[in-house]
């Protein structure tokens, strides 16, 4: 948690409450199914919650404003990004129910009245109209390849929304890719040591 504290400074006390939390929460979780790797564990805030606090401060957001956790996994970035924008209302799904269920008791128990899980795929989530054109941003970590994602998130986000997702490694080939769909702009590539957090704008 001091990690966290050396690069943001402006939290108030009961997010600083809920940052503390994380650690304990995952810990218990993690003894009864593998939520965060076994080796990122000890590492949860420099791996998983700094982390996704740099996709966080990315955001331009205003009260009410919406966004989809796109492939929450164990709840990162969405988690996180609950926390660092109250102001928002946060949408995180995942396909996996037992992923679901622990997000579902974390958000509870961290009292996030401004979050929402469910368990359900992205494509099966936009055919549902109570879901298309809401959301102002869709964030992923790691969930998928370029192309898929920004097709995911198409029928999804407002117009003029934005996709905002983090890859490691080598992606030419998948900005490429994403490149040759009419109905997107990569807006913005920010390299952040080995990875590269990816802006799409619709």
């Amino acid at each position: 948690m001091d990690l966290i504290l050396k690069y943001f400074t402006d939290f108030t006390d009961e997010q600083i409450r809920q940052f503390r939390l994380l650690e304990p929460l995952y810990r218990e979780w993690n003894e009864k199914i593998n939520v965060i790797s076994r080796k990122d564990i000890d590492s949860l805030y420099e791996k998983h919650v700094l982390h996704s606090l740099s996709i966080a401060a990315t955001f331009e957001l205003t009260e009410g404003m919406t966004v989809l956790d796109l492939g929450t996994g164990g709840g990162f970035p969405g988690i996180v990004i609950a926390i660092h924008h109250p102001e928002a209302k946060l949408t995180l799904i995942d396909s996996i129910q037992k992923k679901v269920n622990v997000v579902k008791d974390i958000v509870k128990r961290l009292e996030l009245k401004n979050a929402e899980v469910i368990c359900i795929r992205a494509e099966d989530l936009a055919k549902n109209s109570e879901y298309v054109k809401k959301f102002d941003y869709v964030v992923a970590r790691s969930v998928a390849v370029l192309q898929d994602l920004c097709k995911w998130s198409k029928d999804l986000l407002k117009t003029g929304g934005k996709l905002i997702t983090v890859k490691g490694g080598n992606i030419d080939g998948e900005i490429k890719a994403a490149g040759r769909l009419k109905y997107i702009k990569l807006d913005e590539v920010i390299h952040k040591d080995l990875r590269k957090l990816i802006v799409v704008k619709y």
